[in-house]
């Protein structure tokens, strides 16, 4: 009988397996391999001026691809880098609008340094630092502020919306129908329900929301054909500028305004925005027991005692009283 070691090695199906050697590689494989470079295919930086190098090459390449998807569309310039793209966008904007585009915006930045301004003026006024001006006088001339450049703002709205409507007549791009139209029609819709239905920062806040939507809009557009190449950079630069006015109104209401935040301030502006209504519909309003306020000329109003209005209307009556005592005394000598 058979040991079970000679009948392993008998059957090659128990035949001991061969030790597997690994294969040699070839000779261009035996040289060391160091990291790639993605951006450029290049192996790994073996120097720090090489890291350098492939850091700015990368920052190049980024900056060219943001500068690109402001845009909106694929531009082929032979300049590299954000300053590059966005400098042969911009030279393709006609001088005029670029000019306009730029005039239009200085009225919104000296409406937001006003507002920033009075800001600050009637908060020193309500803590009693600045006593050259009385802190409702403050806070209604600053509420008069926030309204000029919520108003501004919603005609800059209406603007940029009715130049898609220049554009479907004008058939830039072919013509899109109601499509475009209702693009245009939008930030119209969207910007002067701010002046009656919202007080003045909410106001702010919901323009500054449709100023970016509208943006992101003219961005889609632009990639579709339906404005000029430049038309997306350019109204992205415009939309940064009156963000950062807008977000500069609201910082320099909410740090420097009467309190640290606004919300005093906006229930002083709301008692302010009722009695201007009452004084809408009666030219005198009580105010407590010793004050009344008068409805002076345009905006303006009166701050007086009530004491020293009772005097004079008794003084007006009597002096009327007279005239009329005066004129039955010269009837009676005539006849």
């Amino acid at each position: 009988m058979h040991s079970f070691a000679s009948l392993r090695s008998a059957l090659p199906l128990f035949a001991r397996p061969r030790a597997l050697r690994p294969a040699v590689a070839s000779a261009p494989f035996l040289h060391r391999r160091t990291a790639a470079n993605y951006p450029g295919l290049k192996p790994g930086s073996q120097t720090l001026a090489h890291a350098a190098e492939n850091i700015k090459e990368e920052a190049t390449n980024s900056g060219k691809d943001l500068a690109r998807a402001i845009a909106g569309v694929n531009v082929n310039v032979p300049k590299d880098g954000f300053l590059g793209v966005t400098g042969s966008v911009a030279s393709e904007v006609p001088k005029p609008v670029l000019l306009f585009g730029l005039a239009g915006g200085l009225p919104y930045i000296g409406a937001s340094a006003t507002t920033v301004y009075l800001a600050h003026q009637a908060g020193l006024a309500a803590t009693g630092q600045l006593s050259t001006i009385d802190p409702g006088v403050a806070i209604t001339i600053l509420d008069q502020a926030l309204s000029v450049q919520v108003t501004y703002g919603a005609v800059m709205l209406s603007f940029l919306g009715a130049l898609h409507w220049g554009m479907e007549f004008a058939g830039l791009g072919g013509q899109q129908g109601w499509r475009r139209l209702a693009l245009g029609a939008a930030p119209l819709l969207a910007a002067w329900p701010t002046l009656a239905l919202l007080e003045p920062t909410m106001a702010l806040v919901a323009q500054w929301g449709a100023f970016t939507a509208l943006w992101w809009a003219d961005l889609k557009a632009t990639s579709a054909g339906w404005a000029p190449k430049w038309y997306a950079q350019y109204r992205f630069y415009l939309s940064i500028l009156t963000g950062t006015c807008i977000l500069g109104s609201l910082a320099g209401i909410t740090y420097w305004g009467p309190v640290g935040g606004h919300g005093l301030m906006e229930h002083e502006l709301e008692l302010i925005r009722d009695q201007r209504v009452a004084l809408s519909k009666k030219p005198e309003v009580q105010y407590g027991t010793e004050m009344t306020i008068l409805k002076g000329s345009d905006t303006f109003t009166h701050l007086r005692k009530t004491e020293d209005i009772e005097r004079e209307q008794a003084e007006r009556e009597q002096a009327e009283k007279g005239k009329q005592k005066q004129k039955q005394e010269e009837e009676g000598e005539d006849k």
